[in-house]
């Protein structure tokens, strides 16, 4: 059984750009881990992240916060490239091409960055047909956008509920949302759920999804993950263990579960959390005009034109008063037109200008059963250690452990899962230090 440590935004494909900001309580105000593990089956990654923090208020105006994953497709350096390109232009063609208009400039990031990798693809024989999955998450004034192509998702945490913030782009969600499966019937587990319908790359032209503005507020969490890890664990325990108040636990936790249930595909997950208003307060960050939907009411629009062209025609035909009248009709309708586009602007962000998101909801309170879960997956772990050598840290596991039982009698159940998954990744840390590691496994 093949395991490696995680890999943490230190490659050029998998990075965190952050710049050194004067304003320290701005550089607080979004707060992000991530992390990329291989898996236990493959010998390469194909996945790639990248997290673009604005360095201060006016930048964050202008463009906002980028996280962005790509799950890469193809022959092993056809779908590494194809995916660290993703990740690499996405944000600089968005930084080209954004006038004010974020929305609009993310969806030709995305194109431009397709046409790009397609090129790139022709080019070279050994890179033909390359591909990648790319999902984009956009901290902005108006909201939280996404750009969306293939089956690595967006969530939202908001206390308890969780969010699917993407539509998957796979055979078995295409064919359930065109009608054509009966729902009483469980077609996951006859269709291919690694059968993708778009992606970044193969073809000259693709169709991306804009999703949002989703309306933000402090303690939103959002994760951005690869199907290495939704393939594995469901949603309502990605939501539950996204919960946890430490976001970098959270995250080796996820990728930790997910290797113990076989981890067959790359394992990439990206979180970001809004932290105070610095992000939400209108006062501070009005919202602004979202370019894509905002337009001249048509109605008042038709009826200017109307009256203006009728009053021209009645000077025309010396019919001066009724062409005063008719112009002045021109002129209240074109008035009233502007005011109503004006007011008609949200004041503050709203749900589905963009998409149909979200796809799905789930209510994720921690639970007992799922703590009974976690403190299975611990006895499968010492018994697997069991008659190997004693970890230094193996008294602190034990009074963990004790501890999350505890939890569980008092109903706090957080607090026993938060005990149980570092008592997890503690352990798969010490296991994968071992080399004998390599010819067993261990699943649960």
């Amino acid at each position: 059984m093949h395991m490696v440590d995680y890999q943490l935004t230190s490659s050029p494909s998998n990075r965190e750009i952050r710049s050194n900001t004067k304003d320290s309580a701005w550089s607080k105000a979004f707060s992000t881990a991530a992390a990329t593990d291989v898996g236990m089956r493959r010998s390469s990654n194909q996945d790639s992240f990248a997290v673009v923090i604005a360095d201060d208020r006016e930048h964050w105006e202008r463009s906002g916060h980028l996280l962005i994953i790509a799950d890469g497709m193809g022959a092993h350096a056809a779908g590494e490239l194809a995916s660290r390109l993703s990740v690499e232009l996405v944000p600089h063609h968005y930084a080209k091409l954004n006038r004010g208009d974020s929305p609009a400039a993310l969806l030709r990031a995305m194109e431009e960055t397709n046409q790009e990798i397609y090129r790139r693809g022709q080019a070279n024989p050994e890179f033909r047909s390359m591909g990648t999955t790319t999902s984009v998450l956009a901290i902005l004034p108006i909201g939280a956008v996404v750009a969306h192509v293939g089956d690595s998702r967006v969530y939202r945490l908001r206390e308890n509920v969780f969010e699917q913030l993407t539509f998957d782009h796979s055979l078995v969600w295409e064919m359930k949302a065109s009608s054509k499966l009966n729902p009483d019937i469980n077609w996951s587990a006859n269709i291919p759920k690694n059968v993708i319908t778009r992606s970044l790359g193969p073809s000259p032209s693709v169709e991306v999804d804009l999703e949002g503005p989703f309306p933000i507020q402090p303690g939103d969490r959002f994760l951005l993950c690869s199907d290495g890890l939704s393939g594995q664990l469901s949603d309502e325990e990605i939501g539950i263990l996204l919960g946890t108040p430490d976001k970098e636990l959270a995250v080796r936790a996820m990728i930790d579960l997910a290797n113990l249930r076989g981890g067959p595909d790359n394992i990439t997950v990206v979180v970001g959390e809004v932290i105070g208003d610095d992000l939400v307060d209108p006062s501070k960050s009005p919202p602004v005009a979202l370019g894509l939907t905002g337009s001249y009411p048509t109605a008042f629009g038709i009826t200017a034109a109307i009256c203006a062209l009728t009053g021209i025609v009645l000077a025309l035909l010396q019919q001066y008063p009724l062409g005063l009248i008719a112009g002045g009709a021109a002129l209240v309708a074109g008035i009233s037109g502007w005011i109503k586009m004006q007011l008609g602007q949200p004041a503050a962000p709203t749900r589905g200008q963009l998409g149909k998101g979200p796809h799905r909801r789930y209510q994720v309170k921690p639970n007992a059963e799922f703590c009974h879960q976690l403190h299975s997956v611990v006895q499968e772990l010492q018994e697997w250690s069991r008659g190997r050598e004693q970890s230094a840290s193996m008294s602190a596991i034990k009074t963990r452990i004790q501890e999350g039982n505890q939890c569980i009698e008092a109903k706090d159940y957080r607090g026993s899962i938060t005990r149980f998954i570092q008592v997890i990744t503690t352990m798969m840390k010490d296991i994968k230090k071992r080399p004998e590691v390599d010819d067993e496994s261990i699943d649960y």
